[in-house]
């Protein structure tokens, strides 16, 4: 993991006590399916979802998987996915940028949503050999996990308009305001990082519980 994404992950790890607790219950409902379904030999996926896999979605699959790497939990894999797919949106690229993680177009465009808006393809690295490539896509898109995942809805759109979501072996709420409402503000960039680490306390406690109830557990190698 690159020193400066490593040292965002250092600091949100002071800061639980900012989670709310209608996210402290979601997060323990996660780490009971990761606790109930992980096997060291598989990869165990889990797909974040907005309305739009512009934001929201897209800055929980990265801050999970930074907090996956972060506690060593390296095959805990999670995806991204939308119900109406636009594009990954520059405000949110920059604030992943701010704390050091790396984000370049590939030259490459995914299919457009229905807004026609253009839908690049980025190559989003958190480290050495930790890339990944992002563009906003359905959530049933080929690129994710098609069954026996875990489906985390940080949007309360997506979660009305998802009441089962199919292939998950579990749906968690965790709803976050969208940080689009500040497009445009004089603070927009401090209110797209708010986000981004909210949603990162969340991703690390959740993260930081699962390692510790599967090393009670013995399931670790």
């Amino acid at each position: 993991m690159f020193p400066k994404v490593r040292l965002h992950a250092d600091l949100l790890t002071t800061q639980f006590d900012l989670i709310e607790e209608r996210h402290r219950e979601a997060a323990e409902e996660l780490v009971a399916w990761i606790d109930k379904n992980y096997d060291a030999e598989k990869p165990l996926a889990i797909i974040v979802i907005c309305t739009g896999n512009s934001r929201r979605s897209l800055l929980g699959s990265m801050m999970g998987n930074i907090a996956a790497t972060y506690y060593g939990l390296s095959n805990v894999r999670f995806h991204s996915g939308g119900t109406t797919p636009s594009a990954f949106n520059g405000r949110a690229v920059a604030t992943l940028k701010e704390i050091g993680v790396e984000v370049e177009s590939s030259g490459k465009e995914a299919p457009r949503g229905e807004s026609g808006e253009e839908n690049p393809i980025y190559r989003v690295r958190v480290g050495k050999g930790l890339e990944t490539l992002e563009f906003s896509k359905l959530y049933s898109d080929a690129q994710n996990p098609q069954k026996a995942f875990a489906a985390i809805l940080v949007c309360s759109e997506a979660d009305a308009s998802c009441p089962a979501v199919k292939g998950a072996s579990a749906r968690i709420s965790v709803p976050y305001m969208d940080p689009k409402v500040y497009d445009g503000a004089p603070f927009e960039a401090a209110k797209y990082a708010e986000r981004r680490d909210d949603i990162g306390r969340f991703m690390l406690n959740a993260m930081m519980q699962a390692r510790r109830r599967l090393d009670v557990d013995g399931k670790l190698k």
